[in-house]
């Protein structure tokens, strides 16, 4: 194999690497949502530079919290449009208190519950364990009821990253449904843009 032949692999080797694990087209992915029982976990869109949030943050004032830009408020509109196109049923939506995950939420799907367990525990970590604790649970509690629909919980990067061990672009999202006690179960991904 020549030199050239031997990059153009690993450029495509790459790339696949690189690559989400499912594509918004990825017709397999979409059907086991239609069908519901899945959980989306959705990182919040697209906010203002920086990382974590200014000092003197308060829950309750947006105003101390890193938002959503305008590109973020556009990839919310476009996730909620491209759930509703594909006739994904949403049983239910959760989000973190933090104004960037409600506002995702609310734009992409109407109406959601702030849910204190999808905090952000970027500068709290010793709470790591309790809140993917409680998710876990949650997630394990709809597979028990087999509740029709998919939940969604919009929720912040470290988040994710504790409960799937993938780190995920703002707006993506990461499917996951109940595997044995309490334990996660990566479906795919899904990155609308």
């Amino acid at each position: 194999m020549g030199r050239g032949s031997r990059r153009a692999l690993l450029a495509a080797l790459l790339a696949v690497c690189a690559s989400p694990l499912a594509a918004p087209t990825d017709d397999a992915l979409l059907a086991k949502l239609r069908s519901g029982g899945h959980v989306l976990l959705v990182r919040h869109s697209a906010t203002a530079q920086g990382l974590g949030d200014p000092p003197g943050l308060r829950i309750e004032d947006c105003a101390t919290q890193r938002n959503l830009s305008e590109e973020g408020r556009e990839q919310a509109k476009r996730l909620g449009e491209f759930l509703r196109k594909e006739r994904i049923p949403i049983a239910r939506v959760y989000n973190s208190p933090w104004c960037r995950c409600r506002d995702t939420a609310t734009i992409a799907f109407g109406s959601a519950e702030d849910w204190a367990p999808l905090s952000s525990f970027f500068d709290l970590p010793h709470r790591e364990l309790e809140y993917s604790e409680s998710v876990q649970r949650r997630i394990a509690s709809y597979a028990v009821k087999k509740a029709p629909g998919n939940v969604v919980m919009v929720t912040h990067n470290v988040n994710i990253a504790a409960l799937t061990k993938l780190s995920v672009a703002p707006g993506e999202v990461v499917v996951v449904r109940p595997d044995g006690c309490c334990h996660l179960k990566v479906v795919g991904r899904l990155n609308i843009e």
